[in-house]
């Protein structure tokens, strides 16, 4: 008679592909000269792979940002990162590679483009065509941010130029916003839900040093009222009549930190870190305590080299899921997938598919 079977985790490669919500990673490209190579990503716990970042010019032509390391340079035995990426979907069947245009650092263009019928075309035309020569499976656009009512119109305009050339039922295409109504309100997001199969809210960097004072950057729930949080943006987001079912809330895999504060709402001298950030697996810092804030939903430390460092870890991470389960949103997505804690008990990512899938 055979042994009872243990429960298994929901991570393996025959069940995943079969699971509701989204468990999705944003990998940079210009990780892989950290030696962070596509197949460091976990993949029993990850849907979605959105490959950061393609840049646009202003004739709406769309291009790979960095030739040598997205195809040229030799990647996990491939030619490549997309060569190491296009076998890592032969090994994982499940698994979706979506190309992400823009981003902070390359949004200007994005003006210009969706204001014109003709370049609106010239992108959609260009998005495909490097979809379809590279293996994707679709499309995100990281325009940071249209912010005004003329630009949210371009926005739409151009969403439903791609979608002549990346169809619904082929293509997926998905868009990353801030988690604001500062920006959001110049969106029309009720018409928006017609084209995109995935709206990716920035619930993070709600503070930094550009704040007059510190704070939690990527709380769930406000810790004073008015204060920004991810439940918020939400909230706002499915009262547009948007569907909670196409939200994937954004989970920051990086801390921010403010020099010579010791919690939320005090005044600070500056900032540790690269640019004022930790990655997540270099938190919490030696010789501190790390500490969860269950109210607002997050984790922090404080003293030594980062003051007080606002982050999330596997705690947060899972409450931030079931709040995700409990409204009936998509699931969560992480930037970046490769400042993540090894797979582990520390990991955001695994605690994040665990919790999303019913899985302590």
């Amino acid at each position: 008679m055979n042994a009872p079977r243990r429960p298994s985790q929901p991570s393996l490669d025959a069940s995943i592909s079969d699971l509701t919500r989204k468990n999705a990673v944003y990998y940079p490209s210009y990780r892989v000269y950290r030696d962070e190579t596509p197949a460091s990503l976990n993949y029993n716990c990850i849907s979605h792979v959105f490959y950061a970042f393609a840049h646009v010019s202003p004739d709406g032509g769309v291009f790979l940002s960095d030739e040598w390391a997205d195809c040229q340079k030799p990647v996990d035995g491939a030619t490549g990162c997309l060569g190491s990426f296009m076998r890592l979907k032969e090994e994982h069947d499940y698994l979706k590679l979506i190309l992400s245009i823009g981003g902070g650092a390359a949004s200007e263009n994005f003006v210009t483009v969706a204001a014109s019928a003709a370049t609106r075309d010239s992108f959609g035309r260009s998005a495909k065509g490097l979809v379809e020569a590279s293996g994707f499976d679709g499309i995100d656009i990281d325009w940071e941010h249209p912010s005004n009512p003329e630009q949210g119109r371009d926005f739409l305009a151009l969403l439903a130029a791609i979608r002549l050339h990346l169809p619904d039922d082929r293509y997926i295409l998905s868009a990353a916003l801030p988690a604001g109504q500062w920006a959001l309100q110049h969106i029309d997001l009720y018409k928006a839900q017609d084209y995109l199969d995935l709206l990716n809210l920035m619930a993070y960097d709600f503070t930094g040093p550009w704040s007059q004072t510190s704070g939690h950057h990527a709380q769930l729930f406000p810790g004073n009222p008015g204060e920004a949080s991810g439940s918020v943006a939400v909230d706002y987001v499915i009262s547009t009549g948007f569907p909670a079912t196409k939200i994937l809330l954004g989970v920051p895999v990086y801390g921010r930190s403010f020099l010579g504060a010791t919690g939320p709402g005090q005044p600070f001298n500056g900032h540790g870190g690269e640019e004022g950030t930790f990655e997540y697996k270099q938190l919490p810092r030696q010789g501190t305590e790390e500490i969860v804030n269950t109210r607002v939903v997050a984790a922090f430390c404080t003293g030594e080299d980062g003051g007080f460092i606002t982050y999330d870890n596997p705690e947060t991470v899972k409450l931030k899921a079931n709040y995700c389960i409990e409204k009936g949103l998509g699931g969560l997505f992480y930037w970046t997938g490769t400042a993540d804690a090894p797979p582990g008990p520390r990991s955001l990512i695994s605690a994040g598919f665990k919790a999303l899938h019913g899985s302590s």
